[in-house]
């Protein structure tokens, strides 16, 4: 056997060790891919089920939030449409009393005063039950014109007041919980300085 013949047998066999050993790497490779650490897993698992609990109690806590705003808003606007049908028979109670001269109701007899004493306590009755249910009068008169509240029907001539300032009522509004039940009907000044220009003077 001639040393060219050793030294390829020789590089044959380290070739083939090589190879062999190369294998033997990848199965612990393998085997430690197939085989991970418990206790890792067991941590990977500890931070999921923990991730997981976090959202599931945000998502309630915030269902539960949802639910008692929802109830509160049912109490509190579950009459709405009742209280506002309310507010027309007590204006049409109001007009009836506005319709009475002053003559007649002083030259009245006893029973023509006990019913318009009668109307008007009908009237104070109604106006109490539903303040008992939160429904609220605005009194806008002498505050700045606010069209989430107000609704301006007519202007008038006043340099005294500042502009858009409510000065007259034409018929009440009201309020329910946070939100208008009916915006006040009403007549704005026109003329006077700017309220903007008012309030940014500074005191004197």
């Amino acid at each position: 056997m001639t040393d060219d013949t050793n030294k390829h047998a020789a590089d044959a066999n380290a070739a083939e060790e090589a190879a062999v050993n190369a294998d033997a790497a990848a199965e612990q490779v393998e085997a430690a891919a197939v085989e991970p650490d418990p206790l890792e897993v067991a941590r990977a698992e500890a931070a999921d089920y923990r991730d997981r609990y976090l959202r599931l109690a945000a998502e309630m806590d915030n269902l539960r939030r949802r639910t008692a705003r929802d109830v509160k808003d049912a109490k509190s606007y579950s009459v709405a449409g009742f209280a506002r049908d309310m507010l027309a028979v007590s204006d049409n109670l109001r007009r009836a009393l506005d319709a009475i001269p002053t003559e007649a109701r002083q030259a009245g007899d006893a029973g023509f005063n006990a019913l318009v004493e009668g109307v008007e306590m009908t009237e104070r009755a109604m106006l109490s039950a539903l303040e008992r249910h939160g429904v609220q009068k605005l009194e806008p008169v002498g505050q700045k014109f606010d069209p989430n509240f107000h609704q301006a029907m007519f202007e008038v001539p006043n340099t005294e007041v500042p502009n858009n300032t409510v000065v007259q009522v034409v018929q009440d509004g009201y309020t329910i919980g946070e939100r208008v039940l009916r915006p006040a009907m009403v007549g704005v000044a026109k003329g006077g300085p700017k309220a903007v220009a008012a309030e940014e003077t500074p005191a004197g």
